[in-house]
């Protein structure tokens, strides 16, 4: 196994991770947008308020995306496994 397939496998890793959690970070932070402003024109700093719609978004995305997630994961997988006889050379 040689440097650049070590290079390339844990760049293919490290996108595969930040492609999956996407969908995630983005409901957190649409959500986190929505709640500021509307604390902003409300005037209402309480900071647990932002706490639970966060999760419940987060969950949600998480909950919706799941199929998606293990569909990648899996052909990611499928393909390091299926290409251990190239790297043992």
């Amino acid at each position: 196994m040689t440097e650049n397939m070590v290079l390339g496998l844990a760049r293919q890793a490290i996108e595969l991770t930040l492609l999956i959690s996407l969908p995630m970070l983005a409901a957190g932070l649409i959500i986190g947008l929505l709640i500021s402003i509307f604390q902003a024109v409300t005037q209402i700093q309480e900071m647990t308020l932002t706490f639970v719609p966060k999760i419940v978004a987060v969950l949600l995305a998480l909950l919706l995306s799941f199929p998606w997630i293990m569909r990648k994961m899996i052909a990611f997988t499928e393909q390091i496994i299926l290409g251990i006889p190239g790297y043992l050379k």
